[in-house]
């Protein structure tokens, strides 16, 4: 009897079996579908806070230099406007060694005036002449030149140029008397080099930074008399001491001494 009832069980679970394979084969069971895994190659990692502040990195880029260099450490830096809030410094701290810093507000920088100089020469009305910089030339920390140029088909007259945005504007006459000792105030552009702003810039800061009271400077600019260049400011004011300071024409330090 037993025997009888251990092959019924065996028939029916065997019945059971076949039926669910007939049924899978005709009715197939959709298997679930994996969510894809974001790649680094395409992944992007953003932070942002309540006080309209975000900032996102993409890796995309770095990626394949990461896998070069696995062996190496990487860092990233992220020159920002703003001082980053503790949350988001954080966040980035714990996802990538980074390193802030503020970006310079100062447009007195080498590369900008670099370009400057570059787009100067190549003003198409001074195309296979030589520039001659007539009396002065001002750098301002918004990035902004003005500067006079002696006219290229006439010696006699002057015009006065503005560098914005990364454009020479068109020349604008200046009035000069026939008192005017022009050809004593021309200097070759050939002699100057506007990169040197930024080493008097660089300079000046580093000695106004020792001195109480004594502010940065926000300007530079050339001074021609006698067709020598002087590099100004020249002094240093703080609220205690006031220094002179002088460049040589390539923005050495030449003389500082308290007045």
């Amino acid at each position: 009897m037993m025997k009888r009832f251990l092959f019924a069980c065996c028939l029916l679970l065997s019945c059971k079996q076949v039926v669910k394979t007939v049924e899978e084969t005709f009715h197939p069971v959709a298997e679930p579908v994996k969510k894809p895994v974001d790649t680094p190659s395409s992944s992007s990692t953003s932070w942002s806070s309540d006080t309209s502040f975000s900032i996102t990195i993409k890796t995309e880029a770095i990626t394949q230099h990461i896998e070069k260099r696995k062996d190496s450490s990487f860092s990233v830096t992220i020159e920002t406007d703003a001082v980053l809030p503790s949350t988001i410094q954080r966040r980035i701290d714990s996802t990538l060694s980074v390193t802030t810093k503020p970006r310079s507000s100062s447009s007195l920088g080498e590369s900008h005036l670099l370009k400057a100089e570059k787009a100067l020469r190549s003003l198409p009305q001074y195309a296979g002449k030589e520039i001659f910089i007539y009396s002065s030339v001002h750098f301002y920390g918004d990035g902004s030149i003005r500067t006079m140029l002696q006219h290229p088909e006439n010696p006699e007259y002057i015009d006065n140029y503005v560098y914005q945005n990364g454009v020479w504007s068109a020349p604008r006459p200046e009035q000069v008397s026939i008192k005017d000792r022009i050809a004593s105030r021309l200097v070759s552009l050939d002699k100057i080099h506007f990169s040197t702003a930024a080493k008097v810039a660089s300079t000046y800061n580093e000695k106004a930074a020792g001195i109480e009271g004594a502010k940065p400077l926000t300007s530079v600019y050339i001074s021609i008399w006698d067709n020598r260049v002087r590099w100004y400011p020249g002094t240093i004011n703080g609220s205690r001491e006031k220094w002179s300071i002088e460049f040589d024409v390539d923005g050495g330090l030449r003389r500082f001494e308290r007045e």
